[in-house]
């Protein structure tokens, strides 16, 4: 069902993940009724980060859920390269695992790049490598990160229009902000947006967003984008999930996100909320990737 408020739509993920679960869970059914194993997914979770850790159990119980086989390894914090770059290694020649992910952040010790680089460019479910970097920038058929895949998705389950829009994103990271304005860019399916991408240097961030047809909001500052931010009648997709200490609250924190979504939500055409947007899609986009990377590297 599809939830409206003020006019607003609600851009509920539980709704469109389930139903790429869904979709997923029938086609792996039908690959093991054919004979052919489950795809595979290998997650490498180093330390105990509260975020990371249920962040990882997510993607373990969704893996479940739709029939793929997922393997989860360990290890403690104080782990050393090498040792991770082995286990990298041992998983990039293991031809049952399809998909390979690190959960960042990683300790200080270890450098997060090289461990991206490491992992076999065919098995890059997190599309984190710059051979798929690569590939997205130019239109060439690649593993997408997984939240920005995950927010196109979206896009296209409820029929948003962005031909011709103006699209702000804030926030330039190699996982979200960057991939996110090429892909709005491109000559694609909800693609082909004017796209300005908006980062901690930008002059004017208030008056660039108002300008926005579409505000993407990935930059990890809760409840940065005000109302006074917002054009009347803009799409809104907050990628922020940040824990922030509330006593009142059962677990001791409340979940946040880049939007101050009581005030804005009410301007908006449509808006994701938080949690229960954007994050579950994100998983959607890499259990996607994961069943991409299965049938490429089977022949299938």
């Amino acid at each position: 069902m599809l939830l409206y408020f003020c006019n607003m739509l609600v851009l509920d993920g539980k709704l469109v993940s389930a139903a790429v679960k869904e979709d997923l869970k029938a086609e792996t059914q039908k690959l093991i009724s054919a004979g052919n194993r489950a795809p595979h997914l290998a997650a490498i979770l180093v330390g105990s980060n509260g975020a990371s850790e249920t962040y990882v159990a997510s993607k373990v119980k969704n893996c479940e859920e739709i029939g793929f086989i997922s393997t989860l390894v360990r290890f403690e914090e104080t782990i050393d390269e090498a040792t991770l770059l082995a286990k990298i290694a041992e998983l990039n020649q293991d031809p049952s695992v399809d998909g390979i992910l690190v959960q960042l952040p990683l300790p200080k010790q270890i450098k997060e790049q090289k461990v991206i680089e490491a992992i076999d460019p065919s098995k890059d479910v997190d599309g984190f490598h710059p051979s798929s970097a690569g590939k997205l920038m130019q239109g060439l058929p690649s593993f997408i990160p997984a939240t920005p895949y995950g927010i196109m998705m979206m896009l296209e389950f409820f029929k948003l229009e962005t031909k011709g829009k103006h699209a702000v994103v804030i926030g330039r990271s190699n996982i979200v902000g960057r991939p996110m304005s090429i892909l709005l860019s491109s000559n694609i399916p909800n693609g082909n947006c004017t796209v300005t991408i908006c980062h901690s240097h930008t002059h004017n961030l208030k008056e660039i967003c108002l300008q926005a047809d579409i505000l993407v909001a990935a930059l990890g500052r809760p409840e940065f984008v005000k109302a006074d931010m917002i054009k009347t009648g803009a799409v809104v997709i907050d990628v922020g999930i940040t824990r922030v200490t509330d006593a009142t609250a059962k677990k001791g924190f409340r979940i946040k996100g880049d939007v101050a979504y009581d005030e804005v939500a009410p301007l908006t055409s449509a808006i994701t909320p938080v949690p229960g947007g954007v994050g579950l899609m994100t998983i959607a986009g890499l259990l996607k990737n994961t069943l991409q990377a299965y049938k490429t590297n089977n022949g299938i």
